[in-house]
């Protein structure tokens, strides 16, 4: 007789149906590389847009763009590149020097806005499109890593570019089976069954140290220096930075109504990785000022990634699953089982305040040490407008403190 699904069960189906097993969230098929032919003049100003950045002509090509129809978009991969392209376009717009640009081109503004409604996303350069939407495989039968793939879009373009946005990109990819194992660990501990629970944990664990390996590999391809002073002055956005406190006017959006519109620039703290970990762990950070920005980071992820976390967020956190045979309050649950599961739990967790200590140090040593280039690129803040260094360092310690087997 065939078991009827718990509501737990059910919730668990519906989390794992919104990510892919093999590439959680990145897109599959892979992304497209190029739009229909009624959309040819952005191609081509795309393909451009490194050497028109290089001689400050972008903005001239941009405004000299005809006003096309996004409404000839099909949902899915062409509204994802269009996307991309556009938000490459708003971006080299506002950033291309040597002066910054707080008005929008209707060129782009109008087809931008168009298509980020589309998407349940704002219209500004988030890391969907930076990223999750900005690869190809060199080989298409090998896999989604390092060494077999290329950004369909740059913005100066270089190998420190394409090498900090690849490493996000197998990033993703090592994450799948951390993701995918999040449902079936939440059933396991709903059903009290540390067997299951270790399994998946294992898996979890194991995911998680796949991808601090490839953050490790960072600096072999992007350079400090580099990346401050090439990649991330196109990165910034418009909401708290000291170089565009009116926001941007995206001109011809009647909605706006001519207002300048306030958005964070793009940022890993975009990605539904970590909080999603965060969340089927059961780690909890206090109150800080960063907790409030990284809730409306959400408003920047995908619609699948946000409705992911709420279900991940519904379901039981394992931790105080496992805290029960810590305390010896779980005497029903047999104790190497029970062992065991903590023993993978804490690997997990010290896994993922490994990848938050590497983190740390990236934005130590790409950022906040780095001598300020301008105030266009403050030192002190993050892309994404806010302050940094010591949220970070709290968020690993409060990581750290949740292991059960100190």
């Amino acid at each position: 007789m065939t078991q009827r699904p718990t509501p737990r069960d059910r919730d668990a189906v519906h989390a794992a149906d919104l990510i892919d097993p093999e590439r959680g969230f990145l897109p599959n098929p892979d992304p497209l590389a190029r739009l229909p032919a009624v959309l040819d003049p952005w191609e081509e100003v795309a393909a451009e847009l490194p050497k028109l950045l290089a001689q400050h002509r972008a903005r001239r090509a941009l405004a000299a763009m005809p006003l096309l129809d996004a409404g000839v978009l099909a949902d899915g991969p062409e509204l994802r590149r269009a996307m991309l392209l556009l938000s490459y376009f708003g971006h080299a717009w506002v950033w291309q020097g040597p002066e910054v640009s707080d008005r929008l081109p209707p060129s782009v503004a109008v087809p931008w806005h168009a298509v980020a409604r589309r998407l349940g996303r704002p219209p500004v350069l988030s890391y969907a499109s930076y990223a999750l939407d900005n690869w190809r495989r060199l080989d298409p039968s090998a896999p989604i890593e390092l060494g077999n793939l290329g950004l369909l879009q740059n913005f100066l373009g270089g190998v420190d570019e394409e090498w900090f946005i690849l490493v996000h990109v197998e990033i993703e990819a090592r994450a799948a089976t951390a993701l995918t194992s999040i449902p079936r660990a939440q059933a396991a501990a709903a059903a009290a069954d540390p067997d299951r629970l270790g399994v998946e944990l294992r898996a979890m664990a194991e995911s998680l140290e796949a991808m601090v390996a490839v953050l490790a590999r960072m600096p072999e391809g992007c350079d400090p220096y580099i990346y401050y002073r090439r990649v991330r002055p196109y990165i910034h956005g418009w909401k708290d930075h000291p170089m565009l406190r009116g926001g941007v006017v995206y001109e011809g959006v009647a909605e706006y109504g001519g207002a300048g519109q306030r958005f964070r620039g793009e940022t890993g703290a975009q990605s539904a990785i970590v909080p999603a970990l965060d969340a089927a762990l059961g780690i909890a950070h206090a109150d800080d000022p960063l907790r409030p920005y990284l809730l409306e980071m959400r408003d920047y992820m995908t619609p699948e990634q946000r409705a992911f976390l709420v279900a991940v967020e519904a379901g039981p956190a394992l931790r105080p699953f496992l805290a029960q045979v810590v305390s010896g309050e779980g005497l029903r649950i047999r104790a190497a089982a029970g062992g065991e599961a903590i023993e993978l739990y804490d690997r997990c967790v010290t896994a993922l305040a490994a990848f938050r200590g590497q983190h740390l140090d990236y934005a130590d040593r790409y950022i906040h040490r780095q001598v300020p280039s301008g105030p266009d690129n403050p030192t002190d803040r993050g892309t994404a407008g806010t302050p940094f260094m010591a949220y970070l360092k709290k968020h690993l310690d409060e990581t750290l403190a949740h292991r059960l087997g100190k």
